[in-house]
């Protein structure tokens, strides 16, 4: 049988496509970077702004987070001195059940934040919560740290 004879080009040249590069295999990761250094800069700087309202040092527990809702919960603070704060509001003690009223008529959730002071008197935030409850306000959450004490550690 016969073996076919393949022809090259005159003179024996392979012809080289002009104006057509080789497909490039490699990423060049050097946007990506730049992008995530300027979200993680973003982040940095928008992140302490988020926290809510005024400083106070949270008594730790080993509790859960409770789940979010679609209305910005309402946040009552008692600060160190045993200031009120509806947000970021000042409150005398006897403003606090007119406004807390108030606020309940225009709310649609009846679920109510309250952070307090590990240094406050447990009394004070008994007093507090029973004035959340006449404001209108029965679904109380106390606001602590997380990663705290467990009871089951020994």
């Amino acid at each position: 049988m016969g073996a076919g004879v393949v022809k090259k080009g005159a003179g024996g040249h392979r012809r080289r496509r002009r104006g057509t590069a080789a497909a490039m295999s490699e990423i060049n990761v050097t946007p990506f970077v730049d992008v995530m250094l300027v979200l993680l800069i973003i982040f940095m700087v928008a992140a302490p702004m988020l926290q809510v309202g005024v400083p106070v040092k949270l008594p730790e527990t080993a509790a859960n987070a409770m789940p979010t809702e679609q209305e910005e919960p309402l946040t009552i603070t008692i600060t160190a001195e045993g200031d009120l704060m509806i947000m970021t509001t000042a409150v005398a003690d006897g403003e606090l059940i007119p406004r807390l009223q108030a606020i309940a008529s225009e709310r649609t959730s009846k679920k109510v934040f309250l952070r307090a002071d590990g240094r406050i008197p447990y009394e004070r935030v008994a007093q507090v919560m029973g004035a959340l409850n006449a404001g209108g306000f029965n679904e109380i959450g106390l606001v602590t740290d997380g990663q705290g004490p467990s009871m089951n550690e020994g």
